[in-house]
């Protein structure tokens, strides 16, 4: 049954005008009503919902900390360059500097970037730990189906950069590299080793979406011989977006050793020849570069993934038409099942018949994670859709209000919140996405 959150909303400034103003917004989850509301009217209503600002404020009472949340002991570089920004605000930068600085110093001799460290001690979990004299007293992991450490690393720097103006880290020397020297190890990293030479386009083990679990059984997150190699939106999405930001950073002067904005030129032309489906609006959710690890009878291209795409947005690969047709598409998913939100991963879930190391409706398999649906937020207001960003972020934080925590996911059959309690990239997510809102509210009231 469709949910009406915002179908009839007043206006929240002054009493007089919640008796005077009533307005049709959206009915969620997020169809364009009879009436909009002018730019005014939406930004006064958006400044005046106190949920926004109960919200921000427990996200930054839980950012004090690096690693992930409850439940995890890493600082994770996918997690913490979605609340590198919180942290600023409630931590020295010099101390963020610290974290951020650790995932180089770790960086291996290939320019691969880890995904987790850990303080030595603490490193008894099962994962595969490496060692380096630059960090003593730390160990790191990598989970190798995944290709967004480098990508995450760079982009977390470039946001550490404008919130502080601490361009001198570019120049900091890590062992006998920089820090510039060392975004661009990580970067080439990625063309070397996570390559298909033949799409033009980043490679990884095959995963649900931006996920870290393979479907063949065993370690999920570590390549194995069963391994079958794909490539996908979400990995490639966040590479153009890592690499859009190394040139953003990079001073003038500073020599590269390679055309990384011809490189970029070239992945965006192959996204939209081999992965972007035109008619369907929507992207495949594999190309498979040595056989697929699902059987012929099983239909994957029907599956419809989120996190990728909103990622995908957020690189610049999609005009205003084409984001709403992926926003409406995101909606009707989010409609088919009772307690979703557009965080639901994909849609419809595998069958754990075909992906055994992940049950349907659970964790990245259709689990409802605002850690990424939260991203879509500044991904409408940057498409000028900020009508559609208020009304798809209110499901999002009554969840969190009803719940008193920021966690990992959530079913979407039960409403039940699941994984870490204090999950600090969906604080981080949430964070930023109400501090777009407010943004640009305060420029169009």
């Amino acid at each position: 049954m469709k949910r009406l959150f915002v179908a009839t909303c007043l206006l929240m400034g002054t009493m007089a005008q919640a008796q005077t103003e009533k307005i049709e917004l959206l009915s969620y989850p997020g169809r364009i009503a009879a009436t909009v509301p002018g730019k005014a009217a939406l930004a006064r209503q958006i400044l005046a919902d106190h949920r926004l600002d109960t919200v921000q404020e427990r996200a930054l009472k839980i950012l004090t900390g690096f690693n992930a949340g409850t439940g995890y002991g890493e600082i994770w570089i996918r997690d913490f360059n979605t609340f590198i920004n919180g942290s600023l605000k409630v931590r020295r930068p010099a101390d963020v500097k610290e974290a951020l600085l650790l995932f180089f110093k770790v960086q291996g001799a290939d320019g691969n970037i880890p995904d987790g460290v850990i303080k030595e001690k603490q490193a008894n979990i099962g994962y595969q730990y490496a060692y380096s004299n630059l960090a003593p007293g730390w160990a790191s992991h990598k989970n190798t189906v995944e290709t967004d450490q480098e990508s995450s690393l760079i982009q977390a720097v470039r946001k550490y950069i404008e919130a502080t103006g601490d361009r001198a880290i570019l120049s900091e020397k890590i062992g006998d590299q920089t820090v510039l020297q060392r975004m661009e190890a990580a970067l080439d990293f990625v063309l070397t080793e996570r390559w298909s030479a033949e799409y033009g386009l980043v490679k990884g083990a095959t995963t649900i979406d931006w996920g870290d679990v393979q479907p063949e059984k065993g370690w999920g997150v570590a390549l194995n011989k069963e391994t079958k190699w794909a490539i996908d939106i979400y990995d490639n999405a966040m590479f153009l977006s890592a690499i859009s930001d190394f040139l953003a950073l990079k001073p003038a002067a500073a020599a590269v050793k390679k055309n990384w904005k011809e490189i970029a030129k070239s992945i965006r032309k192959n996204v939209r020849k081999h992965l972007w489906d035109a008619s369907a609006g929507k992207y495949i959710p594999h190309i498979y570069l040595d056989g697929s690890p699902f059987p012929k009878t099983f239909d994957e291209n029907r599956i419809l993934y989120t996190g990728g795409t909103t990622c995908a947005i957020l690189a610049g690969l999609h005009d205003k038409k084409e984001i709403r047709r992926i926003n409406n598409q995101f909606l009707d998913a989010a409609e088919k099942e009772k307690f979703a939100t557009i965080g639901m991963t994909v849609y419809p879930p595998y069958p754990v018949e075909v992906f055994p190391n992940m049950a349907a409706y659970v964790y990245q398999n259709a689990g409802d994670w605002t850690w990424f649906g939260g991203r879509m937020i500044p991904a409408l207001i940057n498409a000028d859709m900020p009508a559609e960003a208020y009304a798809e972020i209110i499901p999002m934080l009554d969840r969190v209000i009803k719940n008193n925590g920021f966690y990992e996911w959530y079913d979407v059959q039960n409403g039940k919140a699941s994984g870490s309690g204090d999950f600090r990239g969906e604080a981080g997510v949430f964070y930023d996405a109400i501090a777009a809102l407010k943004k640009w509210a305060q420029r169009a009231k």
